[in-house]
C-alpha cells in the first residue's frame, strides 16, 4: 500500500509537469505533490520536487483547513494561496489543494506547488520594498466551489499578471496533478476494500518516527555552532545557527544572524525550515521516506527582525538565494560531529535568469515576453567523492535545456559549459560551475533582474580543500554587472555567466594521481594547482 501511494503521488506530478504551461515546472520540476491525512498531516510525497516546496507545503495544508473551515471543505472544491507565510515563502509559488471524500466523509487532502513564471507586480527579482510591490497576493480562497470554477477570481488574476494565459494554465495544471491524485486514491481504496487511510496512516507515521530517531540517535548529543558570511544585496549577510540536538530531535536556532534587508532576499522561518530539515535527513538518513513523521523531529526558531525570520510585509521575492544556504550553514554545524559524511559548502543558491524581454527600438513595438532560465553552480566535494558538477544542491532542480529556453522567447544561448578550475582543490575536489553566454535576438533588449550569490563569497573548502571559484556577470564587452538588482543587456550585446565551484574537501596532497590525470587530460582542472596547492586556491574570478 506504501508502494502504491507512492506511485499516486508520483503520476500526480508528472501530470503536473505534462499539464505546465511553465518551463520552470515542466523543464526543470520546480514543483511538489503530496497526499495528506485528514488532519493535514503529509502522508506521503512525489520524488519529483524541490525540498524547498515539499517541506513548506506540509506545514501550508493544516492553513488551508483552518482559514477554509471544516464546514466549508465539500466535495469538488478545490483551494488556492500563493501567501508566502502560509505557502512557500514567496508569491511566484502557487499551491493547490483538493480535498477527497468517500461516501460524504473527508478522508485527506491531496495538494500541489509549482513555480510560474511571473506573478505581476515588479517581476521576478529583489528589489521590491515591500510584498504588496512583489505581486498580487491570492489568500486562502475556493478556486473551484463544489465543481463550480470560480471565475471572479480567474478575471483577477489575469488583470494582474504580465503572462496570464501560462498562469492560468499553471493553476489549472495543479488542480488537474491533485483530481489524478484523488482518482487513483479512490480506486486504490476500492481495490482493497478500505473506507479510509486511517491504519495506513499509522502504520506509516509510526515506522518513520521511530527511523528518524534513530537516524539521529547517530549524532551525539549537544550545541553545535556555524557562521556564513554571503553576498546579500548591497552589504554581506552573516547567516548563523545553532544546531541542538537531544533526544526529542534537532531544533536550529538562527540567532546571530544579519537584520531583515530592506529588499527582497527575505527568507520566511517556515522556507528555512524546509531547508534545515532537508539538510538534516539527507546527511543522516537519505533513504528515509518524507512525511509528517519525519519532518516533526526537527523545529527552528529565530529572533524577530532577522533575514531568516521575515514578518509581513517584509520583500521575500527571491529568498530562495538566501534561503538555499540554509542547508550548508547547518550542515556545517554538524560537521565536527560527523566529519566523514558532510561535503563542503557548495554553489548554493540557484542562479535564475529572469528576463523582461522589451522592444529596443520604441518606434517598432513588439510583444512583450517573460523568460525564465534556471542554472546551477558545482557542489562541494563529498567526504569520499567529488562534488557535482553544475547540480542543483540543496533544491534539486534541472537545468533547463537550451532548446527548450530558446522556444520560449527572442533569446540566443550562444555558449554553455563547464567552467574549468571552478572546483576548489583537495583530496576530493569541489563540482565545476559552467560559463554561460546569452543575449536577446529579434530586435529586443533585456530588462532583467539578477539575483545572483557567491560573487565576493567563495563557497568554502572543509577539512583542507580550497574554496570554489567565486561567481562573475558581465557583459560580453568586459562591464560587469552586480549580482542583485535590475539591470539591462541591450540588443547588440550579450550577457555572461560564471557560475562558483564547489569547495574542496580534504588535503589536496592525498589526491589519488589518477584523478589528477583525469582532470588534467578533460580540461577539467590544473594539474600544478590540484598538485601542489601553489595557486590561489579560490580559483579564477
Amino acid at each position: 500500500m506504501w508502494n502504491r501511494l507512492i506511485a499516486i503521488v508520483e503520476e500526480q506530478a508528472l501530470t503536473l509537469v505534462r499539464t505546465a504551461f511553465s518551463t520552470s515546472v515542466r523543464e526543470a520540476g520546480d514543483l511538489s505533490a503530496g497526499v495528506f491525512d485528514p488532519d493535514g498531516r503529509m502522508i506521503a510525497q512525489a520524488v519529483t520536487g524541490t525540498p524547498g516546496h515539499v517541506n513548506t507545503m506540509a506545514a501550508a495544508v493544516p492553513h488551508f483547513i483552518a482559514d477554509i473551515g471544516l464546514e466549508r471543505i465539500h466535495d469538488g472544491d478545490v483551494y488556492i494561496t500563493n501567501d508566502p507565510w502560509k505557502g512557500t515563502g514567496h508569491l511566484h509559488d502557487i499551491t493547490v489543494c483538493t480535498p477527497v471524500f468517500v461516501d460524504d466523509r473527508l478522508i485527506g487532502f491531496f495538494a500541489s506547488t509549482a513555480h510560474v513564471v511571473d506573478i505581476g507586480g515588479r517581476g521576478y527579482g529583489p528589489d521590491a520594498r515591500e510584498v504588496y510591490e512583489e505581486g498580487i497576493n491570492i489568500p486562502i480562497m475556493k478556486w473551484i466551489d463544489v465543481g463550480r470554477l470560480n471565475h471572479d477570481l480567474v478575471g483577477i488574476i489575469r488583470a494582474n499578471v504580465r503572462e496570464s494565459d501560462q498562469v492560468v494554465g499553471d493553476i489549472h495544471g495543479l488542480a488537474a496533478s491533485n483530481e489524478t491524485g484523488r482518482r487513483r486514491l479512490l480506486e486504490m481504496l476500492d481495490e482493497f476494500d478500505m473506507a479510509d487511510l486511517g491504519a495506513v496512516c499509522e502504520f506509516v507515521f509510526d515506522r518513520t518516527a521511530a527511523a528518524t530517531r534513530a537516524a539521529i540517535a547517530a549524532v551525539p548529543h549537544g550545541r553545535y555552532r556555524n557562521e556564513m558570511v554571503v553576498d546579500g544585496y548591497g552589504e554581506p549577510v552573516t547567516l548563523a545557527v545553532t544546531v541542538t540536538v537531544t533526544d526529542d530531535g534537532m531544533h536550529a536556532d538562527f540567532t546571530g544572524t544579519s537584520p531583515v534587508c530592506p529588499l527582497g532576499i527575505n527568507v520566511p522561518l517556515g522556507y528555512a525550515h524546509a531547508y534545515f530539515t532537508y539538510g538534516m535527513l539527507v546527511a543522516l538518513a537519505p533513504e528515509l521516506p518524507n512525511n509528517f513523521a519525519s519532518l516533526d523531529a526537527f523545529s527552528v526558531s529565530a529572533p524577530d527582525g532577522v533575514i531568516l525570520n521575515a514578518k509581513h510585509p517584509d520583500p521575500v521575492s527571491v529568498r530562495h538565494v538566501l534561503g538555499h544556504f540554509v542547508t550548508d550553514l547547518c550542515l556545517g554545524a554538524i560537521a565536527a560531529a560527523l566529519p566523514e559524511r558532510i561535503p563542503a559548502e557548495g554553489a548554493g543558491a540557484l542562479w535564475n535568469f529572469q528576463a523582461s524581454a522589451r522592444s529596443a527600438d520604441p518606434t517598432q513595438p513588439r510583444p512583450p515576453v517573460e523568460i525564465l532560465m534556471f542554472n546551477s553552480g558545482g557542489t562541494g566535494a563529498r567526504p569520499t567523492l567529488d562534488g557535482l558538477t553544475s547540480t542543483a544542491f540543496p533544491s534539486g532542480v534541472r537545468t533547463m535545456s537550451v532548446e527548450a529556453t530558446e522556444q520560449v522567447g527572442p533569446i540566443v544561448i550562444w555558449r554553455k559549459e563547464i567552467r574549468p578550475d571552478s572546483g576548489g582543490i583537495g583530496k576530493q575536489r569541489g563540482g565545476l560551475g559552467q560559463v554561460i553566454e546569452l543575449g536577446p535576438t529579434d530586435g529586443y533588449q533585456f530588462e532583467f533582474s539578477a539575483m545572483f550569490d557567491r560573487i565576493d563569497h567563495p563557497a568554502r573548502g572543509r577539512h583542507g580543500g580550497g574554496d570554489g571559484a567565486r561567481g562573475r556577470v558581465s557583459l560580453d564587452d568586459g562591464t560587469p554587472f552586480a549580482g542583485k538588482g535590475r539591470q539591462t543587456v541591450p540588443a547588440d550585446r550579450r550577457l555572461i555567466l560564471e557560475l562558483p565551484g564547489g569547495g574542496g574537501w580534504g588535503d589536496p596532497a592525498d589526491r589519488d594521481p589518477a584523478a589528477i590525470v583525469h582532470d588534467r587530460t578533460h580540461g577539467v582542472a590544473d594539474a600544478e594547482l590540484l598538485v601542489d596547492g601553489a595557486a590561489d586556491v579560490s580559483g579564477p574570478g
